[in-house]
């Protein structure tokens, strides 16, 4: 990768988190985690310089690679020239998919994520109803224990809850850090993610969920209830509250996911503003 980077007089950025996993017992752990097959179409983000996007061409139907540095995607072109089942897009990925609405519903997302959009990335396509099928990403391993953390743990937040309202975990691994060039400061992890076959709720109340998850942990300190008082009368919030199990001097974090489904269905329709 070095002599490539030299070669092709390719300065790599920092603040796009861009650092190229070279294992390849690694990366065939990755594929193996996505289960790619033939039938399979595949959403890489942060292709690089395409050692993964390789792998998954030569087994997956068709790959959508996303990559925002246009010298990477002119070495890709290059690289993956006429190649049949690979379309290469030079763009922002977060602002791309945002902005280009697609149903990704029959797809699974396996990507060396860049650590500085990781988190947003799969949170907007864990929320999408048209989300893919599986999420098989590798992230820095602080994050990744933060997505598969459980209530009344030390990671345990609102990344915890976005992603496994959708999505359920089925199984991770550690990369350590001298798998990627350059080596960063952290080790990595690459989790997978597949999603829910029966949705816990449907796609008109995530909004209300969400509302719910933000309030609840923007001041860990405080009560759920003095919170939510915020956009719910107490006569609403007291039998909400007591249908889902959950103390009126509970704190989010102590919260189940379970338990914010359920106060999602009892808070629906009744937002207000003090």
């Amino acid at each position: 990768m070095r002599s490539i980077l030299a070669e092709e007089q390719i300065q790599l950025t920092k603040s796009l988190g861009q650092n190229f996993l070279h294992d390849g017992n690694q990366l065939q752990r990755i594929i193996q985690a996505g289960e790619v097959s033939a039938n399979d179409q595949v959403l890489e983000i942060g292709p690089g310089l395409g050692p993964l996007t390789e792998l998954l061409m030569a087994r997956a139907r068709s790959v959508c690679a996303i990559e925002l540095d246009n010298r990477l995607v002119k070495f890709l072109q290059k690289r993956f020239a006429n190649a049949p089942n690979l379309e290469l897009i030079n763009a922002d990925a977060l602002a791309y998919l945002r902005t280009n609405p697609r149903d990704w519903s029959e797809w699974k997302l396996v990507a060396n994520l860049p650590y500085s959009v990781a988190s947003p990335l799969l949170v907007d396509l864990a929320l999408n109803p048209q989300g893919p099928k599986c999420l098989v990403a590798t992230l820095q391993i602080e994050v990744a224990q933060r997505i598969i953390a459980k209530a009344d743990g030390d990671d345990y937040g609102q990344l915890s809850l976005f992603l496994q309202l959708n999505y359920e975990s089925s199984g991770w691994f550690k990369i350590p850090s001298g798998s990627f060039f350059p080596e960063p400061d952290v080790d990595s992890a690459c989790i997978t993610l597949v999603r829910r076959t029966v949705p816990l709720l449907p796609n008109e109340l995530i909004k209300v969920f969400l509302r719910i998850v933000k309030l609840g942990f923007s001041q860990r300190r405080k009560m759920m209830l003095k919170l939510l008082r915020m956009n719910w009368p107490l006569e609403r919030l007291s039998p909400a509250l007591e249908a889902a199990g959950v103390s009126p001097m509970a704190r989010a974090e102590s919260v189940t996911l379970e338990q914010f489904v359920i106060l999602t269905q009892m808070l629906a329709g009744s937002i207000h503003s003090e």
